[in-house]
């Protein structure tokens, strides 16, 4: 394996992971917002600190530009779906 494609392997890993990390934040938001899960719990404030810290730098330029709709913040798929975009047409298969 040459050095290229171990760091386009890197580099598909890390947004993938990225993808997963949205959507549990995302989730995540939702079972807090309808009280399924508390935050006063250390372990779940802990994982949503975390998940908030990776996912907030990449989603906060996203949500400047568009607004919550009605309260709805789809800012998460809009990056998701640019990041698949990347996946699929920008980076190539390794």
């Amino acid at each position: 394996m040459d050095p290229i494609h171990f760091l386009i392997f890197i580099v598909r890993a890390l947004l993938q992971a990225l993808v997963w990390a949205i959507i549990i934040s995302a989730v995540m938001s939702w079972l807090v917002a309808f009280d399924v899960i508390n935050l006063r719990n250390r372990f779940v404030y802990n994982v949503a600190h975390f998940l908030d810290a990776v996912t907030r730098p990449v989603l906060r330029p996203v949500q400047r530009v568009i607004p919550a709709l009605g309260g709805v913040d789809i800012s998460p798929l809009i990056v998701i779906l640019v990041i698949q975009g990347a996946l699929r047409y920008l980076i190539p298969e390794a």
